[in-house]
């Protein structure tokens, strides 16, 4: 994705202002609700590794494919719990939309981060609802 695009995390910067120097590893997420929003990210642009390496490696699934029939184009962000640069935890509440198959779909979850020693972010699991 060129850096001077719109974010797909929908956060009004750019890509190369927001989840791209993410996801290139040029720096890791600050909060549990930037790597939130750098995996919708991902998703939306089926960056497998970069999921893969900010996936807890306790929760994290062996064979990691994205749906290359979805379409993910808008992400909500509810509400945050902890999380911030200080924490060790944190959860990020959203809905995130897509399409397949030509419907839409509505992803509502509460997503758990904990950070690593090396006190990188990590999403762990979530709560669907």
């Amino acid at each position: 994705m060129d850096d001077s695009a719109r974010c797909p995390c929908l956060s009004g910067d750019t890509y190369g202002d927001c989840c791209g120097p993410l996801h290139r590893g040029d720096h890791a997420a600050p909060t549990a609700e930037r790597l939130m929003r750098s995996r919708y990210s991902a998703y939306v642009l089926r960056d497998e590794p970069y999921l893969g390496a900010t996936w807890h490696p306790s929760t994290r699934p062996a064979d990691l494919a994205v749906d290359p029939g979805t379409r993910w184009f808008r992400l909500d962000i509810l509400r945050t719990e902890r999380g911030g640069p200080f924490d060790d935890t944190g959860v990020v509440e959203f809905e995130a939309r897509s399409r397949s198959d030509g419907e839409v779909h509505v992803q509502h979850e509460a997503s758990r981060f904990v950070r690593d020693r090396d006190r990188r972010w990590l999403y762990v699991d979530g709560d669907l609802s």
